[in-house]
């Protein structure tokens, strides 16, 4: 199990469970494991997920234009945990959700 700092704050787990669903979900971003953890630490964008979850978003390859995007929960100022990631270039869906931090 690995931590990252959130932007609040927040130590956020990446637990063995959550790795293997993670990397065998989505076995695009196998390779990317602390790219997920800079991520949380430091993203490009945050947005507000549906369920009192935060996404997180990195790029990760400017000439393909390719994302990291990853699904986290912060539970208090303790304690939060990664629900999920995957890479993409399609993030325009999330412009329909709030933006609640930029760098």
């Amino acid at each position: 199990m690995d931590i990252a700092i959130s932007i609040n704050k927040v130590p956020v787990r990446l637990t063995e469970e959550r790795w293997y669903h993670i990397s065998t979900g989505h076995p695009e971003i196998a390779d990317y494991y602390f790219e997920i953890l800079e991520t949380v630490e430091n993203p490009n964008f945050i947005y507000k997920g549906r369920f009192d979850d935060l996404i997180a978003v990195s790029q990760v390859d400017n000439k393909a234009r390719k994302f990291i995007v990853v699904i986290y929960k912060e539970i208090g100022i303790t304690d939060g945990f990664i629900i999920t990631a995957f890479i993409t270039n399609k993030i325009n869906y999330l412009d329909k959700k709030e933006l609640i931090w930029k760098k």
